[in-house]
């Protein structure tokens, strides 16, 4: 049995002549929760398919010690996974809900689910169709958590929830210290819920890793530096680490990679008056990062 909640090896997947994966490399211990990052088409719903054994890949991919082409049946039995739209029964109470999964599923607690509905204002005569989004994703939640599982995969589960809803979303989860059993995989655009939850950040890019560490160690590696160039300043191909360039009220903007204070002395050998630098936030570190090959000046109205 491998020590790894998820051990991939040389994944790779094509659709035609289209790379959706591309020799991927990674390990994940158990009971880590992975923030998965990446724009449309980078690759993380085919990664997620092929942990769920919903596609044929090429290369090694164990989950729990498991292949999920050859022993899915097995695998599934200790997985769960959320989407963005939440699949019950319009016309189901929330109490049948509760009774139906535990019928079904042996590793469910009903004490878990109980005590997990006790954090929301559901009510157990309510039917789905009478419940707002937000708690039909609490309740698609509370079932979900109460399920012994080794693996739970989030993929944009709160995409179309207002703010109180995400955020009851999210307390909910980490309420239910789930990551303390199990490996969660959580798949969002939303940088403010990884960079909440998290403690491991995988970023794709066109079906390739391009980073994996604690969100706040990727954090630091980008840098918002501001220098008072009275002129044009260093053509942006000179400006090592460059992710992003803005020129606002005279001032550059620069946002760069892997940059300590040598990067002032770069700025003041171009002309730079003042320098002055700043941390950023995930959102802005992980953005700037994939939107590095558009990282000519802009004139945009804030940093």
């Amino acid at each position: 049995m491998t020590p790894f909640g998820l051990e991939v090896e040389g994944l790779s997947k094509r659709y035609g002549t289209t790379v959706a994966l591309d020799n991927v490399n990674l390990q994940i211990a158990p009971g880590r929760i992975v923030g998965l990052v990446g724009p449309n088409g980078a690759g993380k719903t085919t990664a997620l398919r092929a942990i769920l054994g919903l596609t044929e890949f090429d290369g090694e991919l164990t989950v729990l010690g498991l292949d999920p082409r050859t022993h899915r049946t097995e695998l599934m039995q200790q997985v769960c996974f959320i989407a963005d739209v939440a699949v019950l029964p319009r016309w189901l109470r929330v109490a049948e809900a509760v009774d139906f999964v535990a019928g079904v599923h042996p590793r469910f607690s009903r004490e878990k689910c109980e005590a997990f509905l006790a954090r929301t204002k559901i009510k157990h005569t309510q039917r789905v169709r009478e419940l707002s989004k937000g708690m039909i994703v609490q309740l698609h939640l509370a079932l979900v958590m109460a399920i012994d599982a080794k693996l739970l995969v989030l993929d944009e589960p709160t995409l179309g929830l207002d703010v109180v809803a995400k955020r009851a979303f999210l307390e909910s989860l980490m309420q239910s210290n789930v990551a303390d059993d199990c490996t969660v995989i959580y798949c969002s655009h939303q940088m403010e819920e990884i960079e909440r939850v998290a403690d491991n950040l995988i970023i794709l890019e066109r079906g390739k890793l391009m980073h994996m560490s604690a969100p706040d160690d990727f954090c630091a590696r980008v840098t918002h530096w501001v220098a008072d160039i009275p002129f044009k300043g260093p053509d942006p191909k000179t400006v090592p680490g460059l992710l992003q360039l803005q020129r606002l009220d005279g001032l550059h903007h620069y946002l760069v990679l892997d940059q300590d204070e040598d990067f002032a002395e770069f700025l003041k050998r171009n002309g730079a008056r003042n320098v002055q630098s700043m941390p950023v936030s995930l959102d802005r570190a992980v953005n700037s990062f994939l939107a590095k090959n558009d990282a000519a000046p802009t004139a945009a109205a804030a940093a």
